[in-house]
């Protein structure tokens, strides 16, 4: 038996799948199948046709893919903005014959003839974007209309100067060196290239625009509702899309300095088989530089092997048409399907064995009914109050749901204001010595309310995790925290892999998903301390200044961890195999903690932790609003001893009046109490406490 357990705990842990869902969950995921492809074709290529990979190939690559990938890209903003351009090859043709005249008819300096053909660009993006953006013309039907007009324009112009672009050559040693020169071994338009991939893919993942961008083509009424200028940015994709076919066509002028009656025939779909090849969505709203970029690559590579091997042009465009037809079939699968695969190998659970508690009549846990006549606060008026502190003037704060700080004032608590607004919701709660109200805010960070009720960011994001395939810089839920006597903030993340509303799944896990960090003011840098923790939940500084409490919920102990001091880095079990789920951990009088247990535990559930095939099972093939999860219907608050040894316990046995309890605070004399599911808060007398406690003065002194 016992060998059994430590297989099974050990093919849970190292090979449960968990891999497979967080690499599934990635955005990059949408590329790995792409490269795969290319890799492949270049493989076959190699083999196929000898000497097929060279320096002087890739340098002739590299400037075809310096203007075939700048359209891809232009083509890339305009379907993420929920739309497509089918006119990008008569544009680009257009703005050839553009940078052709300045240069060989004209005799512009270089900078003017870019400007002119910048010019080209500009107006033909302006007047597809204003046509679908502010008229909301269909995007199909404009762009396949402007095609044949901008087509036209072109067939009209260019027999007239055919033969002065021809018979003409401009004198311009820069145009020579941006058609032939290198920098560094790399052709010069592979750098521009280079450069505007770079500062586009930084707009489109890292600024403001590049995220309108997204929202507008995922849910472009979301989007209006949200506040987004939907029109302007739908005709901004657009003039985005003629600038950069514009450079193309200029870097394309300038190597083969001439043009044809057959300039940018057919672009428009090779450039649309890269983009989708590359994992670009049709449906808008996702996609990357690096996709279309990928998909560039591939589309060049399998265009130029077939013209090496002399297949005829008929062949290509059939290879191309087939190509498009499989992208565009698996861009609709790879959306309808990811999801749910996704939610299918995700959820990943491990072995975990909690020991039987056996009843007994000298259990410090046995049932009373002690928090029946619970004074209530605020029914109605909160949703969702997880933590609960009072200040200086006896004022009670909780956090709601709603994403705001109310504040109940004193002496009665019937009155109540919004202290500050937040956003997100605001858990666990806490004072620092300058008056300052620390929270920690689910999926946003940690953040401060200053007296004054001005809010402000702490810390967002850590560092990251060497081995973390998901990014766990980002703080996706922080729960709970405390001040050291030297202004550090040591708090608690529940759960790097799920978010606010799914915090409840992590207990099907049962994994160390969690964490213990700590944030300097000093130095301003946030670090991870402890790794591997089983939802860390309530955390409370020792009196000793050196070391904390921490609960972990779903392990049903509590810890502490020494953060300075001889003992520096250590970490032990204060109390472990507890009835029910720790949650909020705070000081109390005569040196003593408060515990607040969120739920009981059941011996189903606890059965169920130890199948972890049988949860993974019921992940897969049930709804989620009919998997198992732990009882957090009845809870209880006790005190502790900093030793581990309980020595009061109050239940409500009903479970009418605190049916989950996250939080206490203990405060002159009272035990108040919160809970996340809660909407109203509880207090009751404690009878033998000290009247003139508060936890502020524990911590920080007496007020002069």
């Amino acid at each position: 038996m016992v060998n059994s357990k430590a297989l099974t705990r050990l093919r849970y842990r190292f090979f449960s799948g968990r891999l497979v869902g967080e690499v599934l969950s990635k955005s990059w995921i949408d590329s790995a199948i792409p490269v795969a492809a290319l890799l492949v074709v270049v493989a076959i290529m190699a083999l196929a046709i000898p000497g097929f990979i060279s320096a002087a190939y890739l340098a002739d690559l590299s400037r075809q893919l310096a203007e075939f990938g700048l359209v891809a890209l232009a083509l890339t903003i305009v379907i993420m903005s929920g739309g497509i351009d089918l006119s990008v090859g008569s544009m680009f043709a257009l703005s050839v014959l553009a940078a052709l005249v300045g240069m060989n008819v004209l005799g512009l300096p270089l900078p003017a003839a870019l400007a002119m053909t910048l010019a080209t660009g500009f107006v033909c993006g302006l007047l597809n974007g204003v046509l679908i953006g502010y008229l909301r013309l269909r995007a199909f039907i404009t762009t396949l209309v402007t095609l044949v007009i901008y087509r036209a324009i072109y067939d009209i112009i260019f027999p007239r100067l055919a033969s002065a672009i021809v018979g003409n050559m401009p004198d311009s040693p820069a145009w020579d060196y941006l058609a032939f020169g290198a920098l560094y071994g790399f052709p010069v338009s592979f750098l521009i290239f280079a450069a505007i991939a770079i500062a586009l893919h930084i707009a489109l993942s890292r600024l403001r625009p590049g995220w309108r961008l997204r929202a507008v083509g995922g849910a472009r009424k979301s989007a209006y509702n949200a506040g987004i200028n939907v029109k302007l940015t739908v005709c901004m994709a657009y003039v985005s899309s003629g600038l950069l076919t514009a450079i193309a066509a200029f870097l394309f002028s300038a190597r083969l300095g001439s043009t044809g009656a057959d300039t940018g025939i057919g672009l428009e779909i090779q450039v649309l088989t890269a983009v989708v090849l590359g994992g670009v969505s049709l449906g808008g709203g996702r996609g990357s530089v690096g996709s279309a970029i990928v998909g560039a690559i591939l589309v060049l590579i399998l265009t130029n092997g077939l013209i090496r091997m002399s297949t005829p042009g008929s062949v290509n465009q059939l290879v191309l048409g087939a190509t498009l037809i499989l992208a565009v079939l698996f861009d609709a699968k790879w959306v309808k399907h990811r999801g749910k695969l996704l939610s299918k190998v995700y959820v990943s659970p491990t072995y975990l064995d909690l020991p039987v508690r056996e009843k007994s009549a000298a259990d410090p846990f046995r049932m009373n009914d002690r928090l029946a006549d619970v004074e209530i606060i605020g029914l109605g008026d909160v949703e969702g109050p997880e933590d609960v502190v009072l200040d200086g003037d006896d004022n009670l704060y909780t956090g709601t749901r709603h994403g705001n700080i109310v504040r109940f004032l004193a002496p009665d608590y019937k009155k109540s204001e919004i202290f500050a607004r937040i956003g997100g919701h605001p858990l666990g709660l806490s004072f620092a010595e300058n008056g300052d109200l620390l929270t920690c805010v689910g999926g946003m960070g940690v953040y401060k309310v200053s007296p004054d009720g001005k809010v402000d960011r702490v810390t967002d994001e850590t560092n990251r995790g060497w081995l973390s395939v998901i990014d766990d810089s980002r703080l996706r839920l922080p729960d709970d925290l405390d001040v050291a006597p030297d202004g550090r903030i040591f708090f608690s993340e529940a759960t790097i892999r799920y978010e606010m509303a799914d915090w409840v799944v992590d207990a099907l896990e049962g994994r160390g998903n969690g964490r213990l960090l700590c944030h300097d003011p000093a130095s301003g840098r946030t670090r991870t301390l402890l790794r591997g923790l089983i939802f860390p939940n309530g955390i409370t500084i020792c009196r000793d200044g050196q070391s904390l409490l921490f609960a972990e919920t779903w392990a049903c102990r509590i810890s502490r961890y020494w953060f300075d001091g001889p003992k520096k880095g250590r970490r032990e079990v204060v109390v472990g195999n507890l009835p029910g789920y720790p949650d909020n951990i705070n000081r109390g009088s005569d040196g003593t903690y408060w515990i607040a247990l969120l739920g009981l535990r059941t011996r189903t559930f606890d059965l169920a932790m130890r199948k972890p095939g049988f949860r993974r099972r019921m992940a897969k093939r049930i709804a989620s609003d009919e998997w198992l999860f732990p009882n957090v219907n009845r809870g209880c608050v006790a005190r502790m001893s900093e030793a581990g040894d309980i020595l009061d316990v109050l239940w409500d046995r009903t479970g009418h009046n605190h049916p989950s309890i996250t939080s206490t605070c203990e405060h002159k004399g009272y035990l108040y109490m919160g809970g996340v599911s809660n909407n109203r808060i509880g207090r009751i007398r404690l009878p033998d406490a000290d009247p003139d406690w508060t936890s502020r003065d524990d911590y920080w002194g007496r007020r002069r």
